[in-house]
C-alpha cells in the first residue's frame, strides 16, 4: 500500500514539476490547473523539493522501497526534483535580466543582497521593520455593484513621520471578478515603504455584480481621494505612480493612458487623475486581440458573459475605450512593463506588442523587463525572482521621482 501511494504521489509531483519548466498555453480547460501548479512550483521550487524529501523519508520508514513500485516512484521523484532544481536555477537568471535593464535604462538597481534562497524560510512574510499598514480606509461611498468593502483601501507606509513622500497606488488582479487589496503587491509595497514611499492598495467593484467601466471608475475615485488626502499621511499629492498585476496590470495601464477622461470620472469630471509613472505586471492590453496573439484562447466570450454589459459589436466604443493599446499616445507617462515568458494566462507576445506601440508613440521613457520562465503572478510572494523584479520596479519609480524632484528644484 505504501509503495502504491508513493508511486501515485511521485507521478503527481513529476507532472507539477513539468508544469514549472515547460511552457504550455493553448490547452483549453487545463489552463487553470497548469497555471496554478506551474506558478506555485515555479516560485517555490526549493520548498517543494524540501517537502518531497521529507515525504520520501517518511515512506522509506514505512517500507515503500521494498517493492518495485516504490523504487519506480523514487526514480520519478528524483526526476521531478531535478526539474524543480532546474526551474529554480533558471529563475536566478532574473539577475542578468535586471542588470540588462539597468544598462538599457540607466537605472541603479540595488540587488547585491538577493540570495539564491531568498524567501525560502517564509515566502509569505510581508511585514517589514519600520513599516505599518493602516487598514480599511473608505475612499468614497459604496456604489451599486459593491458586494461589500469594495470602496476601501489600505495604506502601507513608514512608521516614522515624514512629509513630501512619493506615492504608489497598487491595484490587485483577479480577472476583474475576484481578488482583494490584501493579496497582491506586498513585496513591492513593503520594499518601497521601507524606503520612504506611501503606498495605497485599493479594492474596486468586481464583476459580475458590477460591469465595466465600474472597475476603472473606482480606481479613478481612489486616485482622487488619495490626491485630496495625501498630506494626512505625509505624502506628496503631485507625485503618484500606479502598479498592479493581471487585471490590475490592465487597470494600471488604462489608468495611466486615460488621464482625466470624463467617461471614467462620472460626477467628478474635473478631478486630476493623472499619474507620474506606471508599472503594469503581466497585464492585459487588448481585449479584442487585434494582433491575433491569443487565437482560440480569446477572452471575448468570458468578458462578454461576466465583465462587460454587452458584446463588442453592440458597443465597440466601450470595448475600444477599455483597451490600453488603443489609448497609447505621445503624452503617455513613463512605463516599465513587466512580463514572464511562460505566462499561461497572458501571453508574452501581448506585452511585447504593447511595448512596441508605446515606444512608437510615447515621448516618455518606455522600459520592458521580460522574466524568462516566469509564470503569471510570479511576484505575489517572496522568491529570488520576485525580489529582483521588485528591485527593478523600485529603481524605475525612484528614478522618475528623482526627475520630479529635480524639476521642482529647478522651478
Amino acid at each position: 500500500m505504501a509503495a502504491t501511494l508513493y508511486l501515485a504521489g511521485s507521478i503527481f509531483i513529476l507532472a507539477v514539476a513539468a508544469s514549472s519548466w515547460f511552457q504550455a498555453r493553448r490547452i483549453g480547460p487545463l489552463v487553470p490547473v497548469y497555471f496554478f501548479t506551474g506558478w506555485l512550483a515555479g516560485e517555490l521550487a526549493l520548498q517543494v523539493v524540501a517537502v518531497g524529501v521529507l515525504v520520501t523519508l517518511a515512506f522509506a520508514a514505512l517500507g515503500a522501497f521494498a517493492e518495485p513500485r516504490g523504487l519506480i516512484g523514487l526514480a520519478l521523484s528524483l526526476a521531478a526534483w531535478g526539474l524543480l532544481l532546474a526551474t529554480h536555477f533558471r529563475a536566478q537568471g532574473a539577475k542578468r535580466e535586471i542588470e540588462a535593464l539597468a544598462r538599457e535604462a540607466g537605472l541603479a538597481i540595488e540587488h547585491g543582497d538577493v540570495s539564491r534562497t531568498h524567501g525560502f524560510s517564509n515566502p509569505f512574510a510581508m511585514k517589514r521593520a519600520g513599516v505599518k499598514r493602516i487598514r480599511h480606509v473608505p475612499y468614497g461611498d459604496s456604489l451599486p455593484g459593491d458586494k461589500g468593502g469594495r470602496n476601501l483601501l489600505d495604506i502601507v507606509m513608514p512608521e516614522a513621520p515624514g512629509s513630501g513622500r512619493p506615492i504608489l497606488l497598487q491595484i490587485h488582479g483577479g480577472g476583474w471578478m475576484i481578488g482583494d487589496k490584501r493579496e497582491q503587491g506586498g513585496p513591492l509595497m513593503g520594499y518601497l515603504a521601507s524606503r520612504g514611499w506611501v503606498c495605497f492598495a485599493i479594492n474596486y467593484r468586481l464583476s459580475p455584480q458590477a460591469k465595466f467601466p465600474a472597475h476603472i471608475v473606482d480606481v479613478k475615485r481612489a486616485l482622487r481621494w488619495i490626491r485630496e488626502h495625501a498630506h494626512e499621511y505625509g505624502a506628496d499629492p503631485r507625485f503618484i505612480c500606479v502598479t498592479g498585476g493581471s487585471a490590475g496590470g490592465h487597470l494600471t495601464a488604462l489608468t495611466a493612458l486615460s488621464q482625466n477622461d470624463p467617461a471614467f470620472q462620472p460626477g467628478f469630471e474635473s478631478a486630476d487623475t493623472r499619474v507620474s509613472a506606471a508599472v503594469p505586471f503581466y497585464g492585459v492590453y487588448d481585449f479584442l486581440d487585434r494582433a491575433k496573439i491569443r487565437g482560440r484562447q480569446s477572452m471575448v466570450s468570458i468578458l462578454t458573459k461576466y465583465v462587460f454589459p454587452c458584446p463588442p459589436d453592440e458597443n465597440p466604443e466601450l470595448w475600444d475605450a477599455a483597451c490600453p493599446i488603443t489609448r497609447v499616445a505621445a503624452d503617455a507617462p513613463p512605463f516599465l512593463v513587466v512580463q514572464g515568458t511562460h505566462d499561461t494566462l497572458v501571453f508574452v507576445e501581448e506585452a511585447r506588442e504593447f511595448v512596441r506601440a508605446l515606444r512608437e508613440k510615447s515621448r516618455a521613457p518606455v522600459h520592458y523587463l521580460e522574466m524568462k520562465g516566469a509564470q503569471h503572478a510570479f511576484e505575489i510572494f517572496h522568491s529570488a525572482r520576485c525580489q529582483y523584479s521588485v528591485r527593478a520596479a523600485a529603481a524605475f519609480l525612484e528614478a522618475e521621482h528623482a526627475k520630479y524632484r529635480a524639476g521642482q528644484r529647478a522651478a
